[in-house]
């Protein structure tokens, strides 16, 4: 099984060694690497790009248990140098920790957030009521959220002994998050929180982030 660095270290450079390399029907590879930087997709979040010496890295999966990054041409196995798309990872980051901190926002007025989606121009999080929920307004939420990006609070990982990861900003309770963050809620300036919706009993806050 893949060692996932990304999940204790956001380096975005490494050495890394390839175990394998399959040729595909779409005339793409399958590549397995014995440990790796890049974020696959999942947990509302894109994959990670990048480069594995000067091969480009197109898409990152979980299958099966077994992390799989899809290349344009093939890799040798054994060790090669891996680089992140750093731009993209920065963006997916931000709109992740965005999201986090949305959802603390709606815990605060009894919202319990039960499902988000971070991709660029269609970032949202989904809340279900708590008992005595609070009618949250755009602007409520964006005044909450500038409030604590102003706080710059810390970003705390910590990998639980189950393998599980908890993430945290400041005082916030912990979310089981397997995704990638800014080191602190300084770097989410340019929030934008852009709708509200209430359908079926659920709220739905639509955001983007400059």
């Amino acid at each position: 099984m893949t060692e996932r660095i990304y999940l204790s270290s956001q380096t975005l450079v490494a050495d890394i060694e390839v175990i394998d390399c399959i040729p595909r029907e779409d005339e793409r590879y399958s590549i397995r690497l014995k440990s790796t930087i890049f974020h696959p997709q999942g947990g509302g979040q894109p994959s990670d790009i990048g480069w594995l010496n000067d091969v480009e890295v197109v898409h990152v999966s979980e299958e099966n248990g077994e992390i799989i990054h899809l290349t344009t041409k093939p890799v040798p196995l054994g060790n090669v140098f891996a680089r992140i798309d750093g731009d993209r990872r920065q963006l997916h980051s931000r709109l992740h920790s965005a999201g986090h901190l949305i959802g603390h926002v709606g815990e605060l007025a009894m919202w319990r957030p039960i499902k988000a989606h971070h991709w660029p121009g269609e970032s949202k999080v989904v809340f279900k009521p708590e008992a005595g929920a609070k009618n949250m307004s755009v602007e409520d939420i964006q005044i909450s959220c500038e409030y604590y990006v102003m706080q710059d609070l810390s970003c705390n990982i910590t990998l639980r002994d189950d393998g599980f990861r908890e993430v945290s900003f400041g005082h916030f309770t912990p979310y089981p998050c397997g995704g990638t963050h800014v080191a602190s809620l300084g770097q989410l300036k340019g929030i934008n929180i852009q709708t509200v919706q209430i359908k079926k009993g659920n709220l739905t806050v639509y955001y983007d982030i400059a």
